[in-house]
């Protein structure tokens, strides 16, 4: 059992997700940061960024729309941080690397494996046609 667990933990696809949730919650931690230090004070109501008091009470009951904004404006400003800062970015990078690509690909040449199995094929036709 212990050998099928190391077997488990060794494989790439294990270590790879291990190394991604980590960078993920990191990148996550700088993302939610440059929203809540440079973003939402620049787009919040002048002199008022944190809009967790605001709330209204209707028979005793008491409705925080105020955290309810905090917790939109974060999501739209992470949301658009990240658009803004990493996807258009490697959108445009990517359109970069394939500029000058077009109709003209060579096609890679088939693998010895795809040329035996061209040839297992041509024979069971030719067989099939005797």
């Amino acid at each position: 059992m212990f050998k099928e667990f190391k077997a488990f933990i060794m494989r790439g696809n294990v270590v790879d997700l291990a190394v991604a949730v980590v960078i993920g919650a990191a990148f996550g931690a700088v993302v939610t940061s440059l929203v809540e230090n440079i973003v939402t004070p620049l787009i919040g109501i002048p002199g008022k960024t944190d809009f967790a008091s605001l709330h209204f009470t209707i028979n005793d009951s008491v409705f925080r729309y105020g955290a309810f904004l905090n917790s939109l404006i974060s999501f739209v400003s992470i949301a658009a941080a990240i658009f803004f800062f990493v996807v258009k970015p490697l959108n445009m990078l990517a359109a970069r690397r394939n500029r000058g690509e077009g109709a003209e690909e060579d096609t890679p040449a088939p693998s010895d494996e795809a040329l035996i199995l061209a040839e297992i094929r041509d024979l069971l036709r030719a067989q099939q046609t005797s």
